[in-house]
């Protein structure tokens, strides 16, 4: 089996063909550094390469006996590290000074017992601040789909890297939408979980505020939903945990959902941004495929998704975060943090997070929690069992569109709005949410649609996701930059 046919397998298929001795875990690990030699000078995906480690671990007996022995993946330089590599956040400091990690985070662990074998670090915008992976430490992540746009952030360097074929799976995380986002721009499912579901210890509790969660980037829903099953669970300590699932997800692929009662939104949360056409089409497209499924589609949302401070809100939790973080990297740098340090945008973050007192803080988590609440009584005092909802409120931007400039930082934060407006809201109430593949843009570019859980409720996502795969299906649809 050549490179390029190995390029077209999940990895769910992958792992199937080292188990039947079709293809050894060195063959998949030696392909998959092949097709990232090949692709990555275009989209610049990779920006750390874990070429001669990846060699390592399937070189004797390889890699553990877990459900994806062999199979290769990305991991994004951000939202975990890995002993011994390169570890920068997208951050200039941490490039110069070289830093290096000294510990394997809890989900890089699970990844790797689980067979997976890792090939290599993916960029991601500073800090993880912005929809868009462009920093000035590695430059900007380009689309497959048309390399004058973005693959989305902050998980873009994963997104690239598994929509164009050089692994079936990339590691992603969310606070805002930095799963969903760069699935929306490249093509892909990419699934959000419930808050707690995915351990973030014993290193961390929580990040942003309960905000961020952690899983993958794929294109399966199989892929996603067994990687899901490797994942979640209990870490004794955890402050936050979802109550556990009925069975493995993996058994939910294919499972009747039934006849599911769905609301459809095309306005972001608190009226933040107009809707581009196109992103209210692919929503409106995705509610008549529902329809044609046997579900009830009807325009019905929450009604706090139309208060207008939840962006305060959740602001206040972020740059909160952000202090304590750079005052992290003023340790490890062992001297304060200055504007040298950072880009502009995260300097400008920096000085309002200064005027952010404990107790400003402490009521904008409280008000997060009510605000959550209020969202969340849609789901059960008004009978629906997902919210649909365009992933964007614009189609993918032009590489620089988003980007933080010098003389103008705040040009970028008010750029981003739009492709966080309908993802955050649901990083504050915790709820699982995805965004599916099902819209293709005039111009070939994809355009995803988000479906929204109730708390805890992945096995829907997952039975929903598995059927709108099957009656449209997007696996054999493949990017111009493509193995």
């Amino acid at each position: 089996m050549t490179t390029d046919d190995l390029a077209h397998l999940d990895a769910t298929a992958q792992a199937g063909l080292v188990r039947a001795g079709d293809v050894s875990p060195a063959e998949l690990v030696d392909a998959a550094i092949a097709r990232v030699e090949k692709l990555n000078h275009e989209l610049n995906a990779v920006i750390h390469p874990l070429f001669d480690r990846a060699r390592d671990v399937v070189a004797g007996d390889g890699p553990p006996d877990g459900p994806f022995r062999g199979v290769p993946i990305v991991v994004k330089d951000l939202d975990g590290t890995l002993a011994g590599a390169p570890y920068h956040g997208g951050n200039r400091l941490l490039q110069r000074i070289g830093h290096v990690a000294t510990r394997t985070s809890h989900l890089f662990a699970r990844l790797e017992a689980a067979g997976f074998v890792i090939v290599g670090k993916t960029n991601t915008p500073e800090f993880g601040l912005l929809p868009t992976a462009e920093p000035l430490a590695y430059g900007p992540t380009r689309n497959p789909w048309n390399t004058e746009h973005s693959a989305g952030g902050s998980s873009g360097g994963s997104a690239a890297a598994v929509a164009s074929g050089m692994v079936p799976v990339g590691h992603a995380g969310d606070g805002g939408g930095s799963i969903r986002i760069p699935a929306s721009m490249c093509g892909l499912f990419g699934l959000k979980p419930a808050r707690g579901r995915v351990s973030l210890g014993p290193h961390e509790g929580e990040s942003w505020g309960g905000f961020v969660c952690r899983h993958v980037l794929a294109r399966s829903v199989r892929d996603s939903a067994a990687v899901l099953d490797v994942l979640q669970g209990y870490m004794p300590g955890d402050p936050y945990t979802a109550r556990p699932p009925a069975r493995p997800y993996a058994q939910e692929v294919g499972a009747d959902p039934g006849r599911l009662r769905i609301g459809l939104r095309t306005e972001t949360a608190g009226h933040l941004a107009p809707t581009d056409p196109e992103c209210v089409a692919a929503a409106e497209d995705a509610a008549r495929l529902l329809e044609s499924l046997g579900h009830v589609v009807e325009p019905a949302s929450p009604a706090a998704l139309d208060e207008a401070a939840l962006m305060e809100t959740f602001s206040t939790i972020m740059l909160g975060a952000l202090a304590a973080e750079l005052e992290e990297l003023g340790v490890v740098a062992g001297r304060p943090v200055g504007p040298d340090d950072v880009e502009p945008l995260t300097w400008m973050y920096a000085e309002m997070a200064a005027g952010i007192t404990a107790g400003a803080y402490v009521r904008a988590l409280a008000e997060a929690h009510r605000w959550a609440r209020r969202v969340v009584s849609w789901w059960f005092d008004g009978g629906f069992d997902l919210l649909l909802t365009p992933t964007m409120a614009e189609p993918p931007p032009r590489i620089g569109d988003v980007a933080a400039r010098a003389d103008d930082p705040y040009r970028a934060a008010s750029r981003a709005v739009p492709f966080a407006a309908y993802t955050a809201p649901f990083n504050v109430t915790g709820q699982p949410a995805a965004s599916v593949p099902t819209y293709f843009a005039a111009s070939g570019l994809p355009i995803g649609v988000q479906l929204v859980a109730a708390p805890d409720r992945e096995d829907v996502l997952v039975r929903v996701g598995a059927q709108l795969e099957q009656a449209r299906p997007w696996a054999g649809r493949r990017p111009p930059v493509h193995a």
